[in-house]
C-alpha cells in the first residue's frame, strides 16, 4: 500500500527588477548574434564578404568598428543592468531600448530570407518590449530615502 503525499505549491519567487533586465539583455545579444551567425549559411553571403561587401556597405575598419559599437551596447546592458542605481538603470534601460527598435528593424532590410531574417527581427522586439516594460513597471519603494519626511531609526533600541 503507498501513501499520497500531498502536493505543494512550488515556491515562486519575485525576481529583482535588475536581474529581469540583465537576462532580458542577454537573450537579446544572443538573438542578435544567432540571426547574423545563422545568416552566413544563406547562399551568396559568404562569397560577398570575401568580395568585401556586406548589403551595401564595404568591408573596412569602419565598418568593423561600427558594427562592434552595435553589439557591445546590449553586452555592456546586461553588466549595467544589473549595476547600476535603480534610478540611472531604469532611465538607461528606457534609452538604450528605445535606440535599438530602430536599429534592429533595420537588419530586415536586403535580408533575402526575408522570413527568417523578419521572425529574428520579431523576437528581438519581443525582448526589446519586455525591457521596455521591466523598466517602465519597476516597483516604487514607499518612501524615498531623501524624503523629508523620513525619520532617523536609531540602530539599537
Amino acid at each position: 500500500m503507498s501513501t499520497r503525499h500531498p502536493t505543494t505549491a512550488l515556491d515562486d519567487q519575485p525576481m529583482p527588477v535588475k536581474a529581469k533586465l540583465a537576462a532580458a539583455w542577454t537573450s537579446f545579444v544572443l538573438l542578435y548574434a544567432y540571426v547574423d551567425i545563422l545568416g552566413f549559411y544563406t547562399p551568396g553571403t559568404i562569397e560577398e564578404i570575401l568580395d568585401g561587401r556586406v548589403f551595401e556597405f564595404d568591408l573596412s575598419q569602419t565598418f568593423s568598428i561600427s558594427a562592434l559599437t552595435l553589439v557591445s551596447v546590449p553586452i555592456f546592458m546586461i553588466v549595467l543592468s544589473m549595476a547600476l542605481p535603480a534610478r540611472i538603470n531604469r532611465i538607461t534601460n528606457l534609452v538604450v531600448a528605445a535606440l535599438y527598435v530602430p536599429a534592429t528593424v533595420f537588419n530586415v532590410a536586403g535580408g533575402f530570407y526575408l522570413y527568417y531574417y523578419g521572425f529574428g527581427v520579431v523576437l528581438e522586439l519581443v525582448v526589446l518590449a519586455l525591457i521596455v516594460r521591466y523598466a517602465v513597471t519597476w516597483p516604487r519603494s514607499a518612501e524615498s530615502p531623501t524624503s523629508p519626511d523620513r525619520q532617523a531609526v536609531p540602530a539599537f533600541r
